[in-house]
């Protein structure tokens, strides 16, 4: 994943959801089996070397001269080669958060709050669909309003295993998803008490208009909008930053935050053809120049798109946190999307040279997992791990783990050749 780095889901909606009354549809209304059959995908944009990779076990502070999220930078050596097609050995990555490698202290005398500790604010913007006419008034179908607001998924994406702290075997404590994936990569080197922990807060929501020709929709069942909402792609993105722009200006999310857009059963599709679907979400940052107040340095504001999705909707398991977690989790693993690693082919037919944790298991049979929390079912995403991107035999993460959770993967990635030819 580039600098907008995008998802593509499995789609297909279960028979629970095409009870839609019997009426003609508009010419850009979709029945709810639409998205039945269509292929999984991602929007991204060998010969095998033996042993395989080897981790360092150093590693640097922060990004320079950048006015952003804390981060830290370290590598792995694994012959490889580049987007180029140059071989290449050292592969570099930075990481969210502050260096895992304990430097030899002992745990026993860490407090919570003595470094290892990393906290960040998490702010959640829930945006609104607004869905108008091609003239740009407010469309009415069947005499209801096609819109469609997020505002009943804010509060279990809260509740969920995103933001409130569950067992994992990666953390002696309780602790968040995101977290749990990162320490289970560093699980051999990291203090017991080394978190990355995210804080999150509900901010004033924002809304998207669309006008007709940019989007397709199929109704709920009884009549109201929507089941699910198509977007032109392009068309999104064009929309998405300037609400993006809004909160900054409003001061809802800063150079220092993880900032979460979430949409309501909301999802993109390419090259104006609402066939080339879905995108259910993607991890990005915008830059911008800084200015004397912040010492001239670059802003780099980290965020995400991702869509809540309705239990059921998908034949491929994707359902209410899913996309966020995986979102997250590469966020926490490739903030800027930079970190080019060896070529490599997943079990699930991507092939691509960037350390994306989730797109290596997506659309998987057992790419999701289930979580109980507070008396609800969550799903998250299984993730690949560093060391399954390194090539590394055998793995020093936890339990000689390639995924987290659960063992998705059970041996390393293998270098191939550029564009996996």
């Amino acid at each position: 994943m580039r600098h907008v780095i995008t998802v593509l889901g499995v789609i297909g909606i279960s028979a629970a959801l095409m009870a839609s009354p019997v009426r003609a549809l508009e010419p850009d209304q979709l029945p709810p089996s639409y998205t039945l059959g269509l292929n999984a995908g991602t929007a991204q944009m060998g010969v095998p070397d033996g042993a395989g990779g080897v981790i360092g076990n150093v590693a640097t502070g922060s990004t320079l001269g950048v006015d952003t999220i804390p981060t830290f930078d370290s590598y792995f050596y694994d012959p490889g080669f580049n987007t180029n097609g140059i071989r290449q050995y050292t592969w570099q990555f930075r990481m969210v958060g502050r260096v895992p490698f304990k430097g030899g202290e002992d745990d026993n005398d860490r407090r919570d709050d003595d470094g290892p500790v990393t906290r960040f604010r998490a702010p959640v913007v829930p945006v609104t669909v607004d869905l108008r006419n091609g003239d740009g008034s407010p469309r009415f179908v069947n005499g209801q309003r096609l819109i469609s607001s997020p505002a009943a998924y804010v509060a279990p994406t809260l509740a969920s295993p995103i933001f409130q702290p569950t067992g994992y075997t990666s953390s002696f404590i309780p602790t968040q998803f995101t977290d749990a994936i990162l320490r289970a990569e560093f699980y051999g080197v990291a203090s017991h008490h080394w978190h990355t922990l995210l804080y999150p807060s509900v901010k004033p929501g924002r809304t998207m208009v669309f006008v007709a020709g940019t989007y397709r929709f199929a109704l709920n069942a009884d009549g109201t909008c929507c089941a699910f909402i198509l977007v032109d792609r392009s068309t999104f993105n064009n929309a998405l930053f300037p609400i993006g722009q809004q909160a900054v200006t409003a001061g809802d999310i800063t150079t220092q935050d993880i900032s979460t857009f979430l949409f309501p059963n909301t999802f993109l599709y390419s090259n104006g053809d609402p066939k080339q679907c879905c995108i259910l979400g993607f991890h990005t940052y915008v830059a911008e120049p800084g200015d004397q107040s912040n010492g001239w340095m670059e802003r780099r504001y980290v965020f995400n798109y991702s869509s809540w999705v309705t239990l059921g909707l998908f034949a491929s398991g994707w359902a209410d946190v899913a996309v966020l977690s995986h979102e997250l989790t590469e966020t926490f693993n490739d903030p800027f999307g930079g970190n080019l690693v060896p070529w490599w082919l997943a079990p699930n037919g991507n092939c691509q040279n960037n350390l994306e944790t989730g797109d290596v298991i997506e659309g998987l049979p057992n790419a999701i997992k289930t979580i109980h929390l507070g008396g609800t079912a969550y799903h998250v995403q299984n993730e690949a791990l560093l060391q399954w991107f390194a090539g590394q035999t055998p793995s020093t993460a936890i339990n000689g783990a390639y995924s987290y959770p659960d063992p998705v993967l059970t041996t390393p990635s293998v270098s191939r050749n550029p564009g996996c030819e």
